[in-house]
């Protein structure tokens, strides 16, 4: 997984009133982040998470493993019965299309593979966060911080989502308009797909 698509909205959504995180997956440990060096630990197994309430599918560089397996696939389609919120982050909605979730439905993803959400009959969007309906998906990495506080405004309210903005400071001024492919130079376009290995898999 890429770090930053579970820290960034944990660090928003953990700030929620009353609100209760759990990390759940096929089984418990820590799970390795795409650098190598960071591993998100306290990892429960899906059946003690059977009522969650917000899900935040995180994505990585490489998800094919996380769109073929089963269980996963299985918990996501049984938990979202219940699930007030079911989200993703980055190329977290593959994960979530390949579970059958998105069949029809607006979403979105980082932009190098939004287009890929087609294949499991997702309607790719190019939007920063795409709400339709209980389905939420953020683009690449560092949107899944406007997601969450998407999530925080309609959960709690704007003026707790205004509240958790200021006291995480989130105040974005880059020292770089290549952000988006809309305003990235053409020639880092260029570089980023001849290398798009360092962001996601071919």
């Amino acid at each position: 997984m890429t770090a930053l698509d579970i820290v960034g909205p944990y660090e928003v959504l953990s700030r929620l009133p009353g609100a209760s995180i759990t990390f759940v997956g096929s089984g418990p440990g820590p799970v390795p982040a795409d650098t190598g060096l960071l591993h998100l630990g306290d990892r429960s197994g899906f059946a003690e998470a059977p009522e969650p309430d917000v899900v935040v599918v995180p994505g990585g560089p490489d998800v094919a493993a996380q769109v073929a397996d089963a269980e996963l696939g299985e918990w996501l389609r049984r938990v979202d019965a219940g699930a007030t919120w079911m989200t993703s982050v980055c190329t977290g909605s593959l994960i979530l299309a390949a579970a059958g979730l998105l069949r029809g439905r607006a979403a979105t993803s980082h932009w190098l593979v939004t287009e890929r959400l087609r294949e499991y009959g997702a309607l790719p969007s190019p939007g920063r966060v795409v709400v339709d309906g209980k389905y939420a998906t953020a683009a690449g990495v560092s949107a899944g911080i406007d997601l969450a506080l998407t999530l925080a405004g309609r959960i709690a309210g704007p003026q707790v989502a205004q509240a958790i903005q200021l006291a995480i400071e989130y105040d974005p001024h880059p020292p770089f308009a290549a952000g988006s492919p809309a305003s990235a130079p053409p020639e880092v376009i260029a570089f980023l797909r001849a290398n798009r290995h360092l962001v996601v898999s071919s």
